[in-house]
């Protein structure tokens, strides 16, 4: 049995390169084969990436999250479009739109996400996005820019019918340690009501714990497994057969062999 967990950011789980390699090497030990490791910023895309590069079945996205849109870096978009050549680049992301937070302005933030979709289509790779009390202009423009290679909604927050309408893009859902929460009761309604073959899950580490371990500090890409534990009694389907959709939901939304 293998999962795949389809967004971390390990370089906040913490900086040390070699306790980053311990958080993996525990994650390989639950079954973690494959990690998409994200960075908010391109400011930090590096020194993760250098860490990382050199670890079988860490994959990587890079872009510019909604929080950094007063500061995305000098030259950005060229440094998105360099660093998606290196090697185990995968997607770009994390970006979308972020209002409960309020990060510099509405028309701003639309900005950067569009200009991140173009960059997504330009290079056919998939866009991973971020969406928070945004949903109705995250759908709005995902509708009119939505790239080929598709879109992963990471750690979904919105209800059924928003993701309904959703499906006629090429998107996926990406459910994560919040979805084991008693009180989520929006997302397993949406889960119920989803294609099979149109979820995904992730740990979001060091964020979303799932309720299992809700006594630790930071959630790990290793504690996956308690959420596709709660996913398969969900579903009522045995883990193992989870799994391998999972795993082949996974590979197909980054373009990746099985």
């Amino acid at each position: 049995m293998q999962f795949f967990d389809t967004h971390a950011h390990i370089g906040l789980i913490n900086d040390d390169p070699i306790e980053q390699l311990r958080v993996i090497t525990q994650a390989k030990q639950a079954g973690v084969s494959r990690i998409v490791s994200i960075n908010n910023s391109l400011h930090d895309f590096t020194r993760v990436y250098n860490n990382l590069k050199a670890i079988p079945g860490i994959y990587h996205a890079v872009g510019v999250a909604p929080s950094e849109v007063t500061n995305p870096g000098k030259d950005w978009i060229n440094t998105i479009e360099e660093n998606l050549k290196l090697p185990n680049v995968i997607a770009v992301g994390e970006t979308g739109l972020d209002y409960y937070k309020q990060f510099g302005d509405k028309r701003s933030q639309i900005e950067l996400f569009i200009t991140q979709l173009e960059i997504a289509q330009k290079n056919n790779l998939p866009v991973i996005i971020h969406n928070r009390d945004a949903g109705k202009d995250v759908f709005d423009v995902l509708a009119e820019r939505i790239p080929d290679a598709g879109a992963i909604f990471h750690c979904y927050s919105e209800n059924a019918e928003y993701a309904k309408k959703c499906l006629d893009m090429r998107v996926w859902f990406s459910f994560a340690g919040n979805l084991t929460y008693r009180n989520a009761r929006n997302l397993h309604e949406t889960v119920l009501n989803l294609p099979i073959d149109r979820i995904l899950i992730e740990t979001e580490s060091p964020f979303m714990i799932p309720a299992e371990f809700c006594e630790r500090k930071r959630t790990m890409p290793a504690y996956i497994t308690s959420t596709a534990k709660f996913l398969a009694e969900m579903l009522d389907m045995d883990l193992e057969t989870l799994s391998k959709q999972l795993w082949k939901n996974s590979c197909k939304a980054f373009n990746l062999p099985e």
